[in-house]
């Protein structure tokens, strides 16, 4: 065993990625370089290639593990506090971490402060940024806010930006760090936003404003002098405003769809090989649209229903997230869609295009898929197989038991040999005459008739049910399946989930096409029985109802 494993022990890497707490950086500005790692490496980073350009000021080092949806997980962080050594754009290089590597990147370092002409007698000040300031409509404007501070504040209350004509969305949390304003040395904390203007024209960020408690120590002694009072002043600051120019949509983009956004990625997966799915079992095909530089509302639906009549489409609910980055906001959009092909043969999904306007080269591009084709194999029952109820086993099986021919002519067969014979004959013929009036008799009671049929159908439904409960139970998907396909060959003559799927109430179609993708996913999630089991009981008792209310009205006086 440890010999089949030796390769993949030899040539298993743990990734590495390389990011940073804000990019552009002011020459003079501290920054983090953080590098995160999804298992243990190799050995300890060697961080010697950073001092080429990077004086480091200190490091730091955390870990977390976690368990989430029966995956462990394990992450191990490095945060390093660096200063650019002179402008420019600086490659932070790839760090070795014995055979381990992080990937490398670029920051860009700015030669100019962000605030001219300050007063060194300043104890704090603001100072807020907008990039671009002219930016496309709906298109995202970073909104950088800066408090810089060198006295020790007891507490702060800032402003947040508000737009009636633009959505506003605040970027991760504050980052803190140490600059220099005109040879003056500064602690600063930055906040960013994320704006979209929602209307063209002008539009003026108004000024935020701060009201801060600043600690000074009095000069008037107490307690005998052991002890100075530490005293706290208000100051109230407000930033400048700044007005934004807002651009209409190019004529370029005229009559498409208007997406602005910095990058556009379209992908796919598939629950199973579309070469050669089988029939009358569905697949799930999963649709994932990101987009930087926008918002979750302004994706569009990737994917229209299925208009093939042989090739049935169940959309799930879309998925939809954003995650917030220094640099800005990133949306998801996920489809999940299960095609149930209902014969074998060759379906033809047409190509997605997303067109998106390039707010960096100006340009309207298209995020696509190619056509795809999926190919089902195999047949699948569509019509179910006639099932013969007890009803008519009992209407079959009646003549046997209600015509004594049979008997009767064994008997006239023999020849009489004396007068014992004839009157035997006469007293067996007038038996079965009574044993025929009484079964004849008890038929047409209503009590009768119902009991004999109600009995095996009850036993038969009692046992399927018990059998699908302990399945669901158990969160057994295997079980449940089995379950599923002895009812479904009995209630319909088919032996496939897909082909259940179509003939049952939507709820529970949904519940069989998720135990299905559960049972046939490249990367299946836990499955919980419980839904599948509420779906199938309400399924049985709208059924119960209804064959009830097609019999007749049952009289209002019983004797």
């Amino acid at each position: 065993m440890l010999i089949l494993l030796w390769p993949w022990l030899c040539f298993a890497k743990t990734t590495i990625t390389t990011s940073v707490d804000r990019n552009p950086v002011n020459l003079n500005d501290s920054f983090q370089i953080i590098f995160k790692a999804d298992d243990t490496p190799d050995d300890d980073p060697d961080l010697s290639p950073l001092e080429q350009d990077f004086t480091v000021l200190n490091q730091s080092q955390s870990s977390s593990k976690s368990w989430m949806n029966g995956r462990f997980s394990s992450t191990i962080q490095w945060t390093v506090n660096v200063i650019a050594k002179h402008a420019g754009t600086l490659t932070i290089p790839s760090i070795a971490f014995g055979s381990d590597h992080s990937n490398a990147m670029t920051v860009t370092i700015t030669d100019q402060p962000d605030t001219q002409g300050l007063n060194n007698e300043q104890e704090l000040f603001l100072d807020v940024s907008a990039e671009p300031e002219q930016p496309y409509l709906q298109a995202q404007v970073i909104y950088t806010l800066r408090l810089y501070t060198r006295v020790d504040i007891a507490q702060a209350r800032l402003t947040e930006p508000e737009l009636a004509d633009a959505v506003v969305e605040k970027l991760g949390d504050d980052s803190n760090y140490n600059t220099q304003v005109n040879g003056v040395d500064y602690s600063v904390t930055e906040r960013r936003y994320a704006i979209f203007p929602q209307k063209t024209g002008e539009l003026t960020i108004q000024p935020l404003q701060l009201t801060a408690e600043i600690l000074t120590n009095s000069s008037m002694p107490r307690f005998n002098g052991f002890f100075n009072q530490q005293m706290a002043k208000t100051k109230r600051l407000n930033s400048k405003p700044i007005t934004l120019q807002v651009q209409a949509i190019p004529s370029n983009a005229n009559g498409k769809a208007w997406l602005p956004a910095k990058r556009v990625e379209l992908s796919e997966q598939w629950s199973g090989d579309i070469s050669s799915a089988k029939a009358g079992e569905p697949i799930t095909r999963t649709l994932t649209l990101t987009v930087d530089g926008n918002t979750v509302a302004q994706l569009p639906e990737l994917a229209p229903l299925s208009q093939h009549s042989l090739l049935k489409s169940y959309p799930d609910q879309p998925v939809l997230k954003e995650q917030k980055n220094s640099d800005g906001l990133t949306a998801f959009r996920q489809e999940k869609i299960a095609l149930l092909p209902n014969k074998a043969g060759q379906y033809k999904l047409p190509e997605i295009a997303i067109p998106w306007f390039n707010t960096q080269t100006k340009q309207m591009e298209l995020a696509k898929l190619p056509e795809t084709v999926l190919t089902a194999v195999g047949d699948v029952a569509t019509t179910p197989a006639p099932v013969q109820t007890p009803v008519a086993q009992a209407q079959q099986a009646a003549p046997l038991t209600q015509t004594p021919t049979p008997i009767t002519a064994d008997v006239t067969q023999q020849q009489p040999t004396n007068d014992f014979w004839p009157w035997l004959s006469a007293f067996l013929g007038l038996g079965w005459l009574i044993t025929l009036v009484i079964l004849l008799t008890q038929r047409t009671k209503p009590k009768h008739h119902t009991t004999q049929v109600a009995v095996p159908e009850q036993s038969q439904s009692t046992f399927q049910l018990k059998h699908l409960q302990v399945a669901c139970d158990n969160n057994n998907p295997h079980a449940a399946k089995a379950a599923l396909l002895t009812w479904g060959q009995h209630e319909f003559g088919v032996n496939s989930l897909g082909a259940i799927a179509a003939l049952v109430d939507a709820r529970l179609r949904d519940e069989i096409l998720r135990l299905n993708d559960s049972l046939y996913a490249q990367d299946p999630k836990p499955w919980q029985g419980k839904p599948l089991l509420k779906a199938f009981n309400e399924q049985q008792a709208r059924s119960k109802l209804n064959k009830t209310s097609l019999q007749p009205l049952q009289p209002l006086y019983r004797l």
